[in-house]
């Protein structure tokens, strides 16, 4: 797949300030509303104990969020100048709204986010993220977080705190199971950033070191569900953008690299806490991918063609 197509239709050349403020009017007005509107059938889903009835409270919770994700996707469009380029995405080829995916990718900044959602958007089922426990009283946004079932980890230290984000992980992932998951983790654990590379020693040009915490969990819990694990590279040849440029339509040019990869027998079930030999090779696997998704990425940035 080449660029990714966008509605042709003329769009006024509002000035950024102003294309910026519509924008995050829409983005708050959109967030407030189909949350407070996931109230009920959340509320059902936690009182019924019927499983038939809770999947029918989960399509119409994800029905909810996928329409919040479409009116993003149409604004993000709507604030591009009409000249702008379009997006380069490749990869997308045979992918199944019906599936079970584990998606993977590097991690530059919160645009990240309604990158993939636009990308992925009616392609495979709706993204869920591990989040840190203290987001879930994030205003708004937490408690649709919440109704959709992210899992919610303390990301502490210590074994103690690493069996308990598993068996909130297991528990999640049992509810994942009613309908089809898309299950996304950041490697690198954090937004790479030229301070945070050098203090790592990041033996990679263009990434921090993976971490295999929350991937090794989700193998763990429900690895043999996945369908492929989508290795996504996602490069910003402008500069890394920030969420004011993607309100603005300053995003500049976006370049995105889709590979699905079948997970290996020898890193499903594994135990990625008390089993060092299962996270070596867990680890071994995902550093090869890594050393790719480098020369990719510097591929991609020199303009070496579709890559």
């Amino acid at each position: 797949m080449g660029p990714m197509q966008t509605p042709r239709h003329v769009r006024p050349n509002l000035a950024p300030a102003l294309r910026g403020v519509l924008a995050g009017a829409l983005l708050a007005v959109s967030t407030v509303t189909l949350t407070l509107a996931m109230v009920p059938p959340a509320l059902l889903k936690l009182l019924l104990p019927f499983d038939g009835a809770r999947r029918v409270c989960d399509r119409a919770l994800t029905a909810l969020a996928a329409a919040w994700v479409a009116l993003n996707n149409r604004w993000i469009v709507a604030v591009r100048d009409a000249g702008a380029p379009e997006w380069d995405v490749r990869g997308l080829e045979g992918l199944d709204t019906h599936g079970w995916y584990l998606v993977s990718s590097n991690h530059q900044s919160w645009v990240d986010i309604l990158v993939l959602q636009r990308v992925f958007h009616g392609r495979i089922p709706f993204l869920k993220f591990f989040l840190k426990k203290e987001l879930m009283w994030v205003p708004v946004i937490g408690l649709a977080w919440w109704a959709l079932d992210f899992p919610f980890m303390k990301r502490g230290q210590g074994a103690g705190a690493r069996h308990s984000d598993l068996a909130t992980t297991r528990a999640a992932c049992r509810k994942f199971k009613r309908i089809p998951t898309s299950v996304i983790n950041f490697v690198e654990g954090t937004r790479f950033t030229p301070a945070k590379h050098e203090r790592q020693r990041s033996p990679y040009t263009h990434l921090l070191k993976p971490k295999i915490g929350g991937l090794g969990i989700a193998l763990a819990t429900m690895g043999e569900m996945f369908t492929a694990l989508l290795d996504v590279t996602i490069v910003y040849p402008d500069g890394t953008p920030t969420f004011s440029h993607l309100l603005t339509g300053r995003i500049g040019r976006v370049v995105v690299r889709v590979q699905a990869r079948p997970i290996p027998a020898d890193v499903l079930g594994g135990d990625p806490i008390d089993d060092a030999a299962y996270r070596q090779r867990l680890a071994a696997w995902m550093e090869a991918q890594w050393r790719e998704k480098d020369a990719l990425i510097a591929a991609l940035k020199a303009g070496g063609g579709p890559a």
